[in-house]
């Protein structure tokens, strides 16, 4: 068989592993060994699976993802959420819907403190989901809106998925990481004017308010938001002038979220047990899913399909915009049924590669292919985010949340759009660095 056939009979394989339900890792992981198997023998076989794994793990920079996990964790038991939704409430009381604004920026806030979209979803409905429903916002839009912006933190630094992608396609992670800036703060914004602009269609989503604080106690509470700002600040800060690398800028924000919970007498011990606890198991799954992409990632290069697929598509003459247009169709369409960082782990090693063939700026190709990922990550019926705010809340049932989310997908491609018309937000500061 030729290595176009190879190839697609290995994708194939894959996806039909994972409708019956093999966990991703897994999945990947038989169809590479399989397949080095049959095109290269079992003697590369074997060495690739000794080889690979342990030359993975022990990448010093990888060490970014678990210091990424353990900052947000003590974030979030520093109690730092709570103080961000009330600073925020309080900065847009008496505007109609100011708790799904409010939402939206302290959901941004927060991203920069966290690099777990998962995480910044499940612990907001905890937080703001009660207030919505407090003040009788309709149950699906409040519980929508959580989920959308908890897809924040997977494009502003500090994000565990830019780091992946980062790893996949062998680019600096300082300046993917740095790259997610603008495009994430555009992407609140887009919330933030879509969400008034839908008010004035759908006024039930939210009542009418009269609430009002004085600007004493808006500065009041403010004093719980120093601390993402300074920590955010010197950690993205730090990167950009080259004060250290991504690896070490994690350990700082993880030591600084720890002493700032330590300062405020939040975090106690059992607490940072807890939180290192959570960063192990979620550094473990990680990684093997990373190893995994990278195993599968190998035998689509030993095969050949990748660099046939280079040939094929310069011979066929495909423009960048064909291409952009068929990644942006696969990503919607397996999104519905494949989990995001399951999305990037399988389609960027064949995808990234192309992209290169045809000229595609690659710190944009992955800031495009993170902003796929979080629409993958709210669409129904796979999106995890969705998934994240039912288990964290009984108030709302997955039908309410499907029909709830609709509008905030909506907003998704329009700021998918603007990035794809002006690739310069997403290139302008790494290019600065």
């Amino acid at each position: 068989m030729d290595a176009l056939t190879n190839g697609g009979l290995a994708i194939a394989a894959l996806l039909l592993l994972l409708s019956f339900g093999v966990p991703i890792v897994w999945a990947m992981s038989l169809v590479a060994a399989s397949g080095m198997y049959l095109v290269a023998g079992p003697v590369f076989a074997i060495a690739t699976f000794k080889t690979l794994p342990v030359a993975t793990v022990s990448n010093y920079s990888l060490v970014v993802i678990p210091m990424f996990l353990l900052m947000g964790s003590f974030c979030f038991r520093a109690r730092i959420i709570e103080g961000l939704y009330d600073a925020a409430h309080r900065f847009t009381a008496r505007t109609k819907g100011n708790l799904l604004i409010a939402t939206v920026l302290a959901s941004a806030a927060f991203a920069a403190a966290s690099g777990s979209s998962l995480a910044a979803s499940s612990m907001f409905a905890r937080v703001a989901m009660p207030q919505m429903l407090k003040y009788k916002y309709a149950p699906g839009v409040a519980a929508a809106c959580i989920a959308a912006t908890g897809t924040l933190a997977a494009i502003i630094p500090p994000s565990v998925a830019i780091v992946i992608v980062a790893s996949l396609t062998s680019q600096s992670a300082g300046k993917l990481l740095i790259a997610g800036v603008l495009p994430g703060l555009l992407t609140a914004a887009v919330y933030v004017v879509g969400i008034k602009l839908f008010l004035l269609r759908f006024s039930d989503w939210a009542p009418d308010t009269d609430e009002r604080f004085s600007w004493r106690e808006k500065i009041v509470g403010l004093k719980s938001v120093w601390s993402v700002v300074v920590l955010g600040g010197f950690v993205m800060g730090g990167i950009y002038v080259g004060w250290f690398s991504p690896s070490s800028a994690g350990a700082v924000g993880a030591a600084g979220a720890l002493l700032i919970g330590l300062s405020t007498r939040t975090i106690k011990l059992p607490g940072i047990w807890d939180s290192l606890a959570e960063c192990a198991y979620g550094t473990a799954r990680l990684l093997a899913i990373i190893v995994a992409g990278l195993l599968f990632s190998r035998f689509l290069a030993v095969s050949g399909f990748i660099t046939t697929m280079n040939t094929t598509i310069a011979e066929l003459g495909v423009s960048p915009f064909t291409l952009m247009a068929c990644m942006i169709a696969i990503y919607l369409i397996l999104g519905m049924f494949v989990d995001s960082l399951s999305l990037l782990v399988i389609t960027l090693p064949t995808l990234f590669p192309i992209s290169q063939s045809v000229g595609l700026d690659p710190v944009w190709f992955a800031i495009i292919s993170i902003k796929l990922v979080e629409i993958a990550a709210i669409t129904p019926p796979v999106g995890l985010n969705l998934f994240a705010v039912l288990g964290a809340t009984d108030a709302v049932s997955s039908a309410q949340l499907f029909r709830g989310i609709v509008p905030f997908i909506v907003l998704e491609l329009v700021t998918l759009t603007l990035l794809i018309a002006f690739p310069v937000i997403a290139t302008w500061l790494p290019s600065q660095m």
